[in-house]
């Protein structure tokens, strides 16, 4: 998002003065104290946005709008009590005008500095700071939290890109659907919230299909979002249900469909659906994650759904919950096979601890995935720490399959060191099969779009480059800085193994959990990599697809020198970041 970081850094660089003095914003018109830790909020009738000064390690109070008596939202915020962190926005522009409105803060004590640094302009700038980590080519969201991609789908030229979101802070909470759009699967465009929680509860991970046969009767094309509600109950606990959205203005803005819920079930894990439509079968097939299983359902009009079966049981690893499934046929490379791939994210049991993403292989008749991997085998489709929530990309051109993950693990997501923002997304890649010794493997290379951005040669790592490695044997690659903090990525020819060390890799210190080796199989012999460097991120791929690693890092300053020994020779390119 790089056009992005440009407007960042520009509109950051008076943030502290700005917060001393800043008489562009309007005060809050006034402020009354009540028992209990409430206090009301009376916006001023000009200014789209209410600005929320943030603590992150303050506990969460409540933030509510009342208009005419009537409560229209309420959200968990981390409001200032002894220091601010950073700002976020509380967009009043749907209730400006209104008579009665008020804003409600409860659970935050008289006196905490969150009431004398409220503002409210219509700058959607406002108060953004310039944050050393936040990447040059990765998407990014501009505020707030993120994880799960999700509804992710391409038309019209455009890709897009929506994501589990908190608008409030940048620890996780408040489950809203943000969206972003980009024409080459690199740039991308920020885009108004798409769904955002109701009576039904927070909006929970889930994907968009293109209805060109207007099953669902929504209209021809129209975008049909399918996700998960979760709603809290007076006993503890969430109540988790599949809905549905339409779009008629390709993806910008959605209509809840008023018959939801339109799939329940009395698992409390239910969740995370991903809808596709099956050529083969000719309708459409729902895969979602249902405790230590995936459940398989079908339908002709995605409002009613038939359970079909359930696979998981005794396969694969069952260290954590499975979540965020993906169901998909792709040829397998040099072959005149096809195959199905189911995708399954867990949270914890990754291979290096935490959350990571498995896989399996077999074949799907629109009713039961039989899957061909033995029952104890667990096939990662990266090995390394950060990448999560993996999906594809529906409607995509030419038989594509485009995925993108979560750059993050949920050992330590919510204490990177970031502030206004958290968690960016990896380059996406572009998924097939392969052969090895009998087995069938995930291919992943990075999608076609990154040979596009790469720009001039250059005699040193930038902190934004690619690093092309022709390897004839053993080898060692090690990047770093002036500070003598390094990355060693280490490949072994015989063993047919590549590691990436970052225990020295810079800030370490926020979670024990982060420093770490981690280690994939190559799946034959590897003789050139392609290694994405971004400011807090590294992703390492063979170029011919055989493995990948995906591993964060936070440097205190870039690594600036690469170390090659062994046989190996490397070439750096920057990566063009501007459009």
């Amino acid at each position: 998002m790089n056009r992005l970081n440009k407007n960042i850094r520009i509109a950051s660089m008076i943030f502290w003065a700005f917060l001393l003095f800043d008489s562009s914003s309007l005060e809050a018109q006034t402020f009354v104290s009540q028992a209990l830790e409430q206090t009301i909020v009376t916006p001023v009738q000009e200014g789209r946005y209410l600005w929320l000064p943030i603590q992150d390690s303050a506990p969460e109070g409540k933030l509510q709008v009342v208009v005419s008596n009537v409560a229209q939202m309420e959200q968990n915020v981390r409001f200032a009590r002894e220091k601010v962190d950073y700002y976020v926005a509380l967009d009043i522009q749907p209730w400006l005008g209104a008579k009665g409105l008020s804003v409600v803060i409860q659970n935050v004590p008289k006196g905490s500095v969150c009431f004398s640094q409220i503002k409210q302009n219509s700058d959607g700038q406002y108060m953004l700071i310039p944050e050393k980590y936040r990447s040059a080519y990765h998407h990014t969201p501009e505020r707030g939290w993120m994880n799960d991609p999700n509804g992710l789908f391409f038309k019209d030229g455009v890709w897009h890109l929506y994501y589990q979101y908190n608008p409030y802070g940048s620890m996780w909470g408040n489950m809203h659907w943000a969206h972003s759009t980009s024409t080459d699967l690199v740039h991308w465009q920020k885009q108004p919230i798409a769904l955002a929680p109701d009576a039904w509860g927070t909006m929970f991970s889930g994907s968009c299909v293109v209805d060109h046969n207007n099953t669902a009767g929504f209209g021809k094309d129209a975008i049909i979002s399918v996700y998960t509600t979760s709603r809290p109950t007076p006993f503890g606990g969430d109540v988790q249900a599949q809905c549905i959205a339409y779009s008629n203005d390709g993806g910008k803005t959605f209509t809840k469909y008023v018959g939801n819920p339109v799939l329940t079930d009395e698992k409390k894990d239910f969740r995370d659906p991903h809808v596709f439509w099956n050529d083969e079968a000719g309708f459409w097939n729902m895969i979602l994650a249902a405790g230590q299983e995936m459940q398989i359902y079908s339908s002709t009009n995605l409002k009613d759904w038939k359970y079909e079966s359930s696979f998981g049981h005794e396969y694969g690893n069952h260290g954590g919950v499975w979540e965020c499934p993906d169901l998909m046929k792709m040829k397998v490379k040099g072959t005149d096979k096809e195959k199905w791939m189911l995708i399954c994210n867990i949270n914890p049991g990754g291979p290096f601890g935490g959350s990571a993403t498995q896989y399996f292989i077999g074949q799907f008749d629109g009713h039961k995935f039989t899957c061909e991997d033995e029952p104890n085998e667990t096939k990662w489709m990266d090995y390394g720490k950060d990448h999560y929530a993996t999906v594809t990309f529906d409607n995509a051109p030419d038989g594509r399959r485009c995925a993108i993950a979560w750059m993050s693990n949920w050992q330590y997501a919510n204490q990177v060191p970031t502030m206004q923002y958290r968690s960016a997304n990896s380059i996406v890649r572009d998924l097939g099969l392969f052969e090895y010794k009998g087995e069938t493997y995930c291919r992943v290379l990075p999608a076609k779009e990154m040979s596009a951005v790469r720009g001039a040669k250059v005699s040193a790592p930038t902190e934004a480059c690619e690093i092309v490695v022709d390897l004839k044997g053993d080898a060692q690659i090690t990047l770093r800085n002036a500070k003598g903090e390094r990355v060693v990525m280490t490949y072994d020819d015989a063993e047919e193994t590549f590691d990436m060390d970052r225990h020295r890799s810079g800030n370490v210190s926020f979670s024990d959990a982060f420093p770490v080796v981690t280690s994939t199989p190559t799946y034959g012999k590897v003789r050139q990599m392609r290694i994405f460097v971004d400011r807090s991120s590294i992703e390492a791929f063979d170029s011919d697809g055989k493995m990948v690693m995906t591993n964060l890092v936070f440097p205190t300053v870039p690594y600036d020198k690469i170390i090659v020994k062994g046989k190996a020779k490397a070439k750096i390119y920057k990566i063009k970041s501007e459009k």
